[in-house]
């Protein structure tokens, strides 16, 4: 089985962390959003895949070269922002006649991953959610099997949104319908969909079944990083003894980071390289390399390398007065 995995897009949302670096290289927890993703393929044991890139793709490879030296990786450059369905056509000379698990890259999931590798029916991971609109959503029958495929609806006609990870048996046919979608010019909102083709998919036949995606994070927008940080800090809080600090868990504090006079957490990733001295930092990333000084910080996202310094008050402050500092 082969994965593929579209990193491809810009992550406007995230500017302005995403013009100097790509979304899926962001660190989160203590890691690359790309690296949780990886991590959890390579322990389901697949050993091929395909990433598709696009924007700054010389920084994906590299990563995934210098940290993946394991995985048999094919890396494919979008040559236009056309849209998922474009994406996977553009890996299409990757793929063989062996299944492909696609997941995309601005999605950290905690699934049992060989469930959905071991089924014999191609499959799409879903989640319940309150927005659809925001989505790709399912249709299902009352046997789970998915009759339609609808890309953000603007009327509620199912709250089964598609998370992000699909299960293909049939990839000849997922090639085939894609070259459909760009010879016939079918396009949704202005792009080439993945949706669009698994919908050609079924209607020539093939059944579509739904695997529950019970823990899925969203890493689209700077909220829901920091809330996706928050999310895997409480499963996996890492941090050494600080002897001048008061450390409040979950945090993740890098080996090699320094960290002096400071309260760290809670829900606080401090990365490989970075500095945090004589600061309050609470729900808050400090990324790779970057440095925070005399500061009080709390839901931030500061980039690799990047400097925060501020300084200390002193008031001489009479009884009854108040002081507001904005």
């Amino acid at each position: 089985m082969r994965a593929v995995i579209p990193v491809a897009g810009l992550g406007s949302r995230l500017r302005p962390h995403t013009y100097y670096l790509p979304k899926v290289l962001l660190n989160v927890a203590g890691k690359p959003i790309l690296s949780h993703i990886l991590d959890s393929l390579i322990a389901s044991g697949i050993t091929k895949a395909t990433i598709i890139t696009g924007h700054h793709a010389d920084e994906v490879e590299k990563f995934v070269r210098n940290n993946y030296g394991s995985l048999e990786v094919d890396f494919v450059q979008q040559s236009e922002a056309l849209g998922l369905g474009h994406a996977i056509w553009s890996a299409s000379s990757t793929f063989t006649d062996e299944p492909i698990l696609i997941v995309l890259g601005d999605t950290i999931f905690d699934t049992n991953l060989n469930e959905i590798i071991q089924t014999r029916k191609s499959t799409i991971g879903i989640h319940p959610v309150d927005n659809p609109s925001r989505f790709g959503v399912v249709i299902t029958d009352t046997e789970g099997i998915i009759q339609q495929l609808v890309e953000k609806p603007e009327l509620p006609i199912s709250n089964l949104a598609i998370v992000g990870i699909y299960l293909i048996n049939e990839t000849r046919l997922l090639v085939e319908s894609l070259n459909e979608l760009l010879q016939r010019n079918i396009q949704t909102r202005g792009e080439f969909q993945l949706t669009d083709a698994l919908q050609l998919m079924i209607g020539k036949g093939i059944k579509f079944t739904t695997y529950s995606v019970e823990r899925w994070y969203d890493c689209g927008k700077p909220e829901t990083l920091l809330e996706t940080n928050q999310l895997l800090l409480k499963k996996n809080s890492h941090y050494r003894k600080l002897p001048d600090c008061v450390v409040i868990p979950p945090v993740y504090i890098a080996d090699d980071a320094v960290v002096q006079r400071s309260v760290i957490g809670p829900y606080t990733t401090v990365a490989s390289g970075a500095a945090v001295l004589d600061s309050v930092v609470r729900n808050s990333i400090i990324s790779n390399g970057a440095r925070v000084e005399s500061y009080l910080l709390d839901k931030s996202i500061i980039g690799n390398n990047a400097l925060v310094r501020g300084y200390f008050f002193s008031f001489n402050v009479g009884n009854f007065s108040e002081i507001n500092i904005k």
